[in-house]
């Protein structure tokens, strides 16, 4: 199996974290989707990252896809998160504003690094978006006293947060301050200090 992108994108790097919980071996292709899009298109077209290449040789191209792919390799006992019912739902929604949120910031990057001419409607839109969905995991996780979101063990919800939360704050530390958002800062900083997190990591690069 071989996982395409490099570990500054927290959409390579939650399925990373995922096959390192899991146990999968895995090869790492750490190539940019700018400096190396011609080594990703014979495998993804879009040219984008993550790309999962499995031993059959079929290609998965969305971080959703693959954990839904590892999820069922694991097994029920083992998956990262419910099999069903209402907890499922409720950690799916997590893991949506995590990626939402990653998204929002990634193209926040692309605005202010790519574009000479900056639309500052777009800049605030997308600073808007991150700061709501930052809002809203903030809320839904400060009542919650287990360790992680959903109990005593860690799951997809707390990987994407965490993931999407080291991408936003090293990439727009303006947005951040010791004072917003506590718990969910707490929550992240808990889940980077794990062997795991710290083995797969790398820091924020901006394109050039």
């Amino acid at each position: 199996m071989i996982l395409i992108g490099q570990y500054d994108s927290p959409f390579v790097r939650r399925v990373a974290i995922a096959l390192k919980l899991y146990g999968i071996a895995f090869e790492h292709r750490p190539w940019s989707t700018f400096s190396d899009a011609d080594k990703i298109a014979p495998y993804n077209p879009l040219c984008r990252v993550p790309t999962l290449v499995l031993d059959s040789g079929d290609t998965l191209i969305e971080s959703t896809m693959m954990l839904d792919y590892l999820d069922e390799q694991a097994g029920d006992a083992r998956a990262l998160i419910a099999s069903s019912g209402a907890e499922r739902r409720q950690a799916l929604k997590v893991c949506a504003l995590a990626t939402g949120l990653a998204d929002k910031a990634v193209a926040l990057v692309y605005e202010r690094v790519l574009h000479k001419e900056k639309s500052q409607a777009w800049l605030d839109r997308c600073t808007g978006q991150v700061e709501r969905v930052l809002n809203a995991l903030e809320a839904d996780r400060a009542p919650r006293a287990s360790p992680y979101w959903f109990g005593d063990a860690i799951g997809h919800a707390d990987i994407a947060v965490a993931c999407a939360l080291r991408f936003a704050r090293e990439a727009h530390p303006e947005i951040f301050s010791p004072t917003r958002w506590p718990t969910l800062i707490g929550h992240s900083d808990r889940c980077e200090a794990l062997p795991v997190f710290k083995a797969i990591a790398q820091p924020f690069n901006p394109p050039r």
